[in-house]
């Protein structure tokens, strides 16, 4: 026993001195220096961020098959066309900080899903759900700002339609393995309207309206999609920052 207790005094001893002749400085770290970004003001995006649209053109899209546009811009702000089909990115993204506005009709046409039906697809494949549920009712996994038939959001943060509304998105694209197979998964965070509805959630596998989602393999970086779904949905103000 008085050996045991020798020994735990010694060791006692040794960290003390060592705590005596250790420096704050040697857990400095002082490289790599972050870059610096001057941060956005109301509209105004991040200085390091990439434009994909302010109003004044689309350019930066195009059609699924590479057509031009047919959506509607006007007053600084685009709108889907019913029937003239899906938009995507010229410019393909991986991993990205996404920040993109969106306002549902003013005037009330339809219920459940048919009501401000769009969605922004990411990758073109995982699509975070645009839908006007202010007072009104569907399937949870379908709701707004859900990542569709994947992860129910936690609150429903919409504003009524008519009003603009906010999606700022984290998205981490997965990675796949020589032979195709998944190495890690999709991970996403979107606040709506400031408000935290999907916390860091992985993403089971591209969005299915029938069936279970599944993932398939694709290049890291792939173009943003926006989505006709008959409804007049309109967005303004879009920007990315690539992680």
């Amino acid at each position: 026993m008085k050996k045991i207790f020798l020994h735990v005094l010694a060791v006692l001893f040794s960290v003390g001195m060592l705590a005596q002749e250790w420096h704050p400085s040697l857990t400095y770290i002082w490289e790599p220096v972050p870059p610096v970004v001057t941060p956005g003001s109301g509209t105004s995006p991040p200085s390091d961020a990439i434009i994909l649209f302010d109003g004044s053109d689309l350019d930066q899209w195009v059609k699924p098959n590479g057509e031009p546009v047919g959506w509607k811009l006007e007053d600084g702000v685009m709108t889907v066309l019913k029937g003239t089909g899906a938009i995507h990115t010229k410019q393909a993204f991986g991993d990205i900080q996404l920040h993109l506005e969106w306002r549902a009709p003013s005037e009330i046409e339809g219920e459940g899903q048919g009501r401000g039906n769009s969605g922004v697809y990411l990758q073109g494949r995982y699509e975070i759900q645009i839908l006007d549920c202010y007072e009104n009712t569907t399937y949870v996994n379908g709701q707004t700002a859900s990542v569709y038939k994947q992860h129910i959001p936690l609150a429903n943060a919409c504003r009524p339609p008519g009003e603009w509304q906010t999606y700022d998105i984290i998205f981490t694209a997965p990675r796949f393995k020589e032979d195709g197979s998944l190495f890690t998964p999709a991970t996403v965070t979107v606040l709506h309207n400031g408000v935290l509805v999907q916390n860091h959630v992985k993403i089971q596998g591209n969005t299915e309206h029938i069936g279970l989602p599944a993932y398939k393999a694709h290049p890291l970086k792939q173009p943003l999609l926006l989505q006709d779904h008959s409804n007049p949905v309109s967005f303004r103000n879009i920007w990315v920052r690539e992680l």
